[in-house]
């Protein structure tokens, strides 16, 4: 089992906070993940909102958007690590972070990301 301590996971853990801030400030990290998430942005608002009809992204979370825009940048554009690994690190954030329903939430959302990335 990894730990919080693992520096991946510290890495993309700063990059969430730094989403997160940009969804109220539009200030920017200077780390490598949030600056490749914030030059895609529009692609991966994009795959979000196909990926969950239901929830337009005015109306997800800030922290769930923050999480799901990280992840769907590894899965897509960054795929620096397998989908299970990315996958897992977005749900162990959404519990650290997000509220009770979040970790399944991103997990579908992801869920059905890979399924349409698979399909094309």
């Amino acid at each position: 089992m990894k730990k919080k301590s693992d520096p991946r996971h510290l890495t993309r853990r700063k990059a969430v906070t730094h989403l997160f801030e940009y969804g109220f400030r539009k200030k920017t990290g200077s780390d490598k993940l949030t600056k490749g998430v914030l030059k895609n942005l529009e692609g991966i608002d994009k795959i979000i909102a196909k990926s969950a009809p239901a929830w337009p992204i005015e109306q997800i979370a800030k922290v769930d958007l923050a999480i799901l825009r990280l992840a769907v940048f590894e899965l897509l554009f960054g795929k620096t690590a397998p989908f299970k690994v990315i996958i897992d690190e977005a749900v162990e954030l959404a519990k650290e972070f997000g509220s009770e329903t979040s970790p399944g939430f991103i997990n579908g959302v992801l869920g059905t990301v890979i399924k349409e990335e698979k399909n094309d």
